[in-house]
């Protein structure tokens, strides 16, 4: 069942205290507590709002820390490899940042390496730092609340996803000009995208904060 967060009359919205504003359309809603496994939708437009889980930190922690894993193996195994009549090709991650890494073109190789690689593994670092000590039962640790801040200011630059995206379309393009191998860096970049969309699926950010805020005041 849903649990509905009703709105604010107006005389109350001058005090921010124990408000709730919709990410989407802004509208106000009371703070309230929300039982593990529903969901408080806004009144207006219909986000979900807080959507707490039983055990969702852990989950979060180990999906989290299980992203990190496969993008640094990402990085140091083979992406697909062309094979073409007494031609081989093999290239990494890494030699596909590099392959801009000289004249003008310089700055495109720090950008494809800070997006696909480094803004990505930063905010994989940032919530296991965040969360990993709150799923142990503990306070939170010092600049949690920079760090989770962080985390998600970086979630639209994080674009691991576009990157394999692209390589599929690549592969799309040369299949019928040459014979193409998918290495093992394919296929942990397809698992890191799913356990990414996982890991953002079971995450609830209003519930993270308000955790935050009660573990610290305790």
């Amino acid at each position: 069942m849903e649990a509905l967060a009703p709105p604010q009359p107006d005389h109350a919205t001058r005090d921010p205290r124990g408000l709730i504003a919709c990410p989407t359309c802004d509208a106000l809603h009371r703070d309230m507590s929300v039982a593990a496994g529903a969901r408080a939708r806004c009144t207006r437009c219909g986000t979900v709002l807080m959507a707490p889980r039983a055990g969702a930190m852990t989950q979060i922690v180990m999906l989290a820390a299980t992203s990190a894993g496969l993008m640094v193996a990402a990085g140091f195994f083979p992406l697909p490899r062309p094979f073409a009549p007494g031609i081989t090709t093999h290239s990494s991650l890494f030699d596909a940042v590099l392959a801009f890494s000289s004249g003008v073109l310089l700055p495109l190789s720090f950008a494809t390496a800070a997006l696909i690689v480094a803004l990505p593994l930063l905010r994989l670092l940032a919530i296991v730092y965040t969360l990993a000590p709150m799923a142990l039962g503990w306070r939170p640790a010092p600049g949690a609340v920079a760090a989770f801040r962080l985390a998600q200011g970086l979630k639209p630059w994080a674009m691991a996803e576009i990157f394999i995206v692209g390589v599929v379309v690549a592969l799309v393009k040369v299949a019928g000009l040459v014979t193409v191998t998918l290495g093992p860096a394919f296929w942990a970049f397809v698992a890191l995208v799913a356990v990414t969309t996982l890991k953002d699926t079971v995450m609830c950010e209003l519930t993270i904060w308000k955790t935050l805020e009660e573990r610290a005041a305790s």
